[in-house]
């Protein structure tokens, strides 16, 4: 089984739209018993007193354009013990690695990459909390997510 943590700042845009976008592909391809996919933010802005935020609306609404829930979904914060639970931690952007490297105490088995660093455009997927262009982030994160499917060939 292959356990894929998607991260970024506040797990409430970017990660859980790559976690619920990815579990939807791979149900579809008939492959989803050999994946656990979940999402974390490096920050606890979106969590208040233990309890996560739901998923930003933007994000709820692109995937139900494509008949995709999301609902149950509540902000979590990467724990350092999350390095050893996952194959692989992917990030948004760049400082998502950065804190997610300090959370977990470093990246001994380079398990901490950016989504986009699986296709031929390696850089960040842009946070539509400040572009607010959740179609540009939904793009961004199919075409990593195919790219990262084509890696591990499942």
């Amino acid at each position: 089984m292959i356990r894929i943590l998607f991260i970024c700042h506040g797990n409430i845009c970017r990660s859980p739209m790559a976690e619920f976008l990815l579990k939807d592909m791979v149900n579809k391809q008939g492959t989803a018993r050999q994946f656990f996919i979940q999402s974390a933010a490096t920050s606890t802005e979106e969590i208040w007193n233990g309890h996560g935020n739901p998923v930003h609306p933007g994000t709820k609404n692109k995937l139900a354009e494509f008949g995709i829930s999301c609902e149950g979904k509540y902000a979590v914060q990467l724990r350092r013990t999350d390095y050893q639970k996952y194959d692989y931690l992917i990030c948004m952007d760049s400082m998502n690695i950065r804190n997610s490297v300090r959370i977990c105490g470093g990246d001994p088995e380079h398990k901490i990459c950016r989504l986009l660093d699986f296709t031929d455009e390696k850089r960040d997927v842009a946070d539509p909390w400040y572009t607010g262009n959740f179609e540009k982030t939904y793009e961004d994160i199919k075409k990593g997510l195919e790219a990262f499917l084509e890696c591990v060939k499942i």
